[in-house]
């Protein structure tokens, strides 16, 4: 199992929905400007388990790295549809684990942040 995949799409994730819009209002504004359907899609997306499955086809196109490496020998046996087949079960394989990672990360940031914020109550 390689999660490269996954990592690359969940950082992806991460930087387009949490952080870019929070970095000044160039980015809202960018979004705004964009065409309806794109506007639709920056919305439709922020679910990490979407977003994922769509970056993780994008990403297998660009780099032919699988996340299941079983996925590789399915073109072997099933002819022609195998290679999509293998694709979209792999995508979706990957957007399981964007959508833990998401998860896993607003899981630790809530009690991470209230003992940052403790803290510095605390020196104060």
């Amino acid at each position: 199992m390689d999660i490269s995949l996954a990592i690359i799409a969940l950082s992806l994730h991460i930087l387009i929905w949490e952080k870019l819009p929070d970095w000044g209002s160039w980015f809202n504004w960018l979004i705004e400007q964009a065409p309806r359907p794109l506007q639709y899609l920056y919305e439709a997306w922020q679910c990490p388990y979407c977003f994922g499955f769509w970056a993780a086809l994008l990403l297998h196109w660009l780099t032919g790295v699988y996340t299941l490496s079983s996925l590789e020998n399915m073109v072997n046996y099933l002819g022609n549809v195998a290679q999509p087949l293998a694709w979209f079960f792999d995508a979706l394989a990957t957007a399981l684990f964007v959508m833990l990672g998401s998860l896993g990360f607003k899981a630790i940031s809530g009690p991470a942040i209230k003992g940052y914020q403790m803290t510095m109550e605390f020196k104060n």
